[in-house]
């Protein structure tokens, strides 16, 4: 039996490129990843907290291209959920309101266009903006699943701020255009570009523009609370995310991104969280037993 569309056939049996179909192992693999992330944030402080897949303003997170987008029932524009944290904020302080505490996690899919599904645990630290937490929260879960990921710190305020001071597009950073920032004459700008270590953010400090020594100095301190064996400083790295405004770190295993997360301010309120993205994670340990 099949169904058929415009582009030829579609067997029932089809999913669409992109989704994601967990069976057997691999499904218990994953509830287990996220029962142990569970007992990690609630042993820290967090309450569950499960979201609407339908939202209004996933513009605020992610590029509308990438949107899956209808109507509502007044005819206003709904997304379904490409990101979780500008809502989770949102709920907490406008329909929660007072409630304590502050630390949210949750454990659901995204969805972009045209047919991604992605499989998420977030964590929420609403008015706390040590992302050395939630850096090392992320590495305690990696750790009881035997993983040693890298870790990735920059800053994005680093590449703001080069803009203003060369009269650059940010435009150049967000496309990952390197070859226009080692075109530009400044020699400091093209050893930062090269930074890996906290000791390589020494040797240049004192040749940086002072507008980038706070930045690097919160990089550093972030690095060094860290106490990761596998560490990469990266301070021109701009997050596509559109919330995040200051640091922001990733772990990464080969090609995949296991967790990202950092900084942000939503309605005035300034704080930090980040996400294990559950599917790259599967990836990593399916030949694993945990």
């Amino acid at each position: 039996m099949e169904f058929k569309n415009f582009e030829g056939r579609v067997y029932e049996h089809e999913i669409p490129v992109g989704s994601r179909l967990y069976f057997g192992k691999i499904a218990t693999l994953k509830r287990d990843i996220e029962n142990l992330a569970s007992r990690i944030l609630l042993e820290n402080g967090f309450h569950e907290i499960v979201t609407p897949y339908f939202s209004y303003h996933q513009h605020l997170s992610v590029s509308p291209t990438q949107l899956l987008r209808f109507s509502d029932h007044a005819n206003n524009q709904v997304s379904l959920r490409a990101d979780s944290t500008v809502d989770v904020v949102r709920i907490v302080l406008r329909r929660l309101k007072d409630t304590e505490p502050k630390r949210w996690f949750y454990i659901q899919p995204v969805f972009k266009y045209p047919s991604s599904e992605f499989h998420q645990i977030g964590a929420e630290l609403i008015g706390e903006t040590d992302l050395a937490i939630s850096v090392k929260m992320a590495k305690n879960l990696f750790d009881k699943l035997g993983l040693k990921p890298h870790l990735q710190i920059s800053h994005i305020e680093i590449p703001h701020i080069v803009c203003r001071l060369l009269n650059l597009p940010i435009s150049i950073f967000e496309h990952g255009e390197i070859e226009k920032i080692l075109n530009q004459k400044e020699e400091w700008l093209k050893k930062l570009a090269f930074v890996n270590s906290v000791r390589e953010i020494d040797e240049i400090y004192s040749i940086v523009p002072d507008e980038l020594k706070e930045p690097l100095n919160e990089i550093k301190r972030v690095a060094e609370l860290s106490q990761c064996e596998n560490l990469r400083i990266v301070p021109l790295y701009y997050s596509k995310m559109r919330y995040y405004d200051k640091l922001f770190f990733r772990f990464l295993s080969g090609n995949d991104i296991l967790s990202g997360g950092g900084n942000y301010e939503i309605d005035g309120i300034k704080s930090s969280g980040f996400g294990v993205y559950v599917d790259a994670l599967l990836e990593n340990l399916k030949d694993k037993n945990i």
